[in-house]
């Protein structure tokens, strides 16, 4: 009994030893695009801002018959900003998109374009937002957005 208990103090220990050992400052890069860019840097490019203006309308049905007395736009729940690098200083992309009754990103069009990798990262990005969806006399119900994502 003495010696299972010796041997797991000893694995706890090395273990610890092990992640310590780990966390000395290593210098990682990343590879994206045509030049190499540290992590840090790229960490940091996260947790800046980036600039969007954002704007809601209520899609109109045809076959409800029944106008909106009492509406409330769509509340973000989760909307991380994509990483960019965009390659002149004042590049703007413009998307449209429809956030459904169920809180996610539906059909995101792309109408102001910065070229296809950026294009693809804000997509990517953009569907992987959610909301509390926009409500129409107490109801859920589709709602049309815009958003613009801006360098400045």
């Amino acid at each position: 009994m003495p010696v299972c208990r010796l041997f797991s103090i000893l694995v706890v220990a090395l273990a610890s030893a092990n992640c310590l050992a780990s966390a000395s400052r290593v210098e990682l890069r990343v590879f994206a695009g045509p030049a190499s860019v540290t992590l840090g840097a790229r960490e940091s490019q996260i947790w800046a801002s980036a600039l969007r203006d954002s704007r809601f309308a209520a899609m109109p049905h045809r076959t409800s018959g029944t106008d909106c007395e009492a509406s409330e736009p769509p509340e973000p729940l989760a909307t991380p900003n994509p990483l960019l690098t965009f390659a002149e200083p004042s590049t703007r992309v413009s998307v449209s998109f429809i956030i459904g009754t169920d809180g996610r990103v539906h059909s995101p069009l792309i109408l102001e374009s910065a070229g296809p990798a950026e294009d693809r990262t804000i997509l990517d990005t953009v569907r992987s937002w959610r909301y509390r969806p926009g409500m129409c006399n107490g109801a859920a119900t589709e709602t049309e957005a815009k958003i613009e994502f801006s360098s400045r």
